[in-house]
């Protein structure tokens, strides 16, 4: 039998890795955020995450193209929340990566309201906006 201080210890561990795996770290919130403000139609929020020099490539759908900079980029987001208005948003299989020069977020996205919208995303920060991100249509997540 062990004794009590070797089960505590071993709780406590069990307890700390668990905690630590379900934080979030800051690309994921930003992600997150992200997710959330095209889900409820923030456009300034959304214009507002990006560099200067950011690009979007839309992959599929009739706003599949690829746009640069946040005024540009703003204009997709208005036209998007226009067509569709609020969204359900659910995240699924995020992973994030990070170095000194950035982070990269990747995540399964279904967008649900008039349509539901099955989204592959890619994004990457730098000093905490938005560089790049990859928007890619992904039926086989609708499901």
């Amino acid at each position: 039998m062990k004794p009590i201080s070797q089960i505590a210890a071993t709780a406590f561990a069990g307890t700390v890795l668990f905690a630590s795996a379900a934080l979030a770290g800051p690309g994921e919130d930003l992600a997150r955020t992200h997710f959330n403000n095209i889900a409820t139609g923030k456009v300034d929020a959304l214009k507002a995450s990006y560099s200067d020099k950011a690009v979007l490539e839309w992959v599929g759908g009739p706003l599949d193209g690829v746009y640069t900079g946040a005024a540009d980029i703003g204009t997709v987001w208005t036209k998007f929340t226009g067509a569709q208005g609020k969204l359900k948003v659910d995240v699924s299989n995020v992973q994030e990566n990070a170095n000194p020069a950035g982070v990269t977020v990747t995540a399964n996205v279904r967008f649900s309201g008039k349509n539901t919208i099955p989204v592959r995303y890619v994004l990457t920060y730098r000093s905490g906006k938005l560089a790049s991100e990859v928007w890619q249509i992904d039926p086989k997540l609708a499901k």
